[in-house]
């Protein structure tokens, strides 16, 4: 969708849209059940509140502004199991919103206070009170109580979608060309469903063979189920339902994770490689893994890293987490990263120098 605003606001937008997006993506270099590999990453920690929401945050705002659906100085309301809260909070008040979050009460203290400090409200929602399926009714009772509030809905809004479809996806794309590759599959947990969804549109607009595989716990397999089953470690994927806009017939085979997994591999990457993940970093390094070992580990297989670890130094992620027998972390020998080519802001094609585009 064309999306047309004119002014102040879109000057805001614009120096927005310079802090979101465009992230490096990383080939990391490794040795696999006995072969040598490159799984290739997106780094969406890079982005303006270190995680990938940044993306699906910016453009629903964009995009309601330009439908009139959001006024200046309404209220941006949003059930959220962390990190779209701290980009609603950080983009909303850049935007001079009044921002109030509802959220389970469980979530990483990391999250409720970051949330905090962008200066919005949070609303914790215990167990009892529905949890997460809660949070989401109670917004939307604070919608129809209150005056001038502006709901994004991301579990239902297709501008979630979009902005991996004409972000994601064609960053991706660019920067595997630019190094002369081409995706032969995209693997990444789902939350909101968004960003395998969008990324799946463009990709395979472009090859139909691309494979895109939808990633869960395999402590709570709530795409595999339909609902919410048992409980997990991994914030920010596998809530409690399967979101309105994840289509799974259209997507390839589900993989699931072990928590405990995720956590050692995000421990690796960061004690080994630097790259300071977050805990669905880790399980998605881990998908990309298994979904190369059915292609061959020549294949070109891509994940996205979608937030950083700062947002969990109070949880597991900290802490030591056993090893077991049936984990794959112990057999991942981590050796380098190299870096694909970035996508210039200002002409969307691939970076090939030092030099300004023209």
């Amino acid at each position: 969708m064309s999306v047309i605003i004119q002014g102040a606001l879109e000057q805001e937008f614009a120096a927005l849209s310079r802090l979101v997006g465009n992230t490096p993506l990383l080939g990391i270099q490794c040795r696999f059940h006995g072969r040598l590999r490159t799984i290739y990453a997106k780094c969406e920690q890079m982005n303006l509140t270190g995680s990938i929401k940044d993306r699906m945050a910016l453009h629903i705002l964009k995009q309601a502004y330009a439908r009139g659906e959001l006024h200046t100085g309404d209220t941006i309301a949003e059930a959220t199991s962390g990190n779209t809260g701290i980009s609603f909070a950080a983009l909303g008040r850049a935007l001079g919103h009044p921002v109030t979050i509802f959220m389970p009460d469980w979530m990483s203290r990391e999250r409720k206070d970051l949330i905090r400090s962008y200066g919005a409200e949070i609303v914790p929602v215990s167990k009892e009170q529905g949890g997460f399926l809660g949070s989401i009714r109670m917004a939307e009772k604070f919608a129809v109580s209150h005056n001038d509030v502006f709901l994004p809905r991301q579990f239902s809004n297709e501008a979630n979608v979009e902005a991996h479809a004409i972000g994601t996806g064609p960053e991706i794309w660019a920067q595997l060309d630019s190094i002369g590759v081409k995706a032969h599959a995209f693997v990444a947990g789902v939350g909101t469903g968004g960003t395998v969804m969008g990324v799946a549109g463009f990709a395979r607009a472009q090859d139909a063979r691309v494979r895109i595989h939808p990633v869960e716990p395999a402590e709570s397999p709530t795409l595999s189920t339909g609902h919410r089953v048992g409980k997990h470690r991994i914030q920010g994927i596998s809530d409690e339902f399967i979101p309105a806009l994840v289509d799974l017939a259209s997507l390839d085979e589900i993989i699931t994770v072990h928590d405990g997994d995720s956590i050692l591999m995000a421990q690796k990457l960061a004690s080994t490689l630097g790259l300071a993940v977050g805990i669905s970093s880790g399980c998605n390094f881990l998908a990309a893994l298994l979904a190369q070992d059915k292609l061959g580990s020549d294949a070109v297989v891509v994940t996205v890293f979608a937030d950083d670890n700062k947002k969990y130094l109070s949880t597991d992620l900290m802490r030591e987490e056993p090893e077991r027998d049936d984990y794959l972390t112990p057999e991942v020998e981590l050796h380098g990263i190299t870096t694909a080519g970035r996508v210039c802001a200002f002409c969307d094609g691939p970076i090939t120098s030092s030099a300004s585009c023209n």
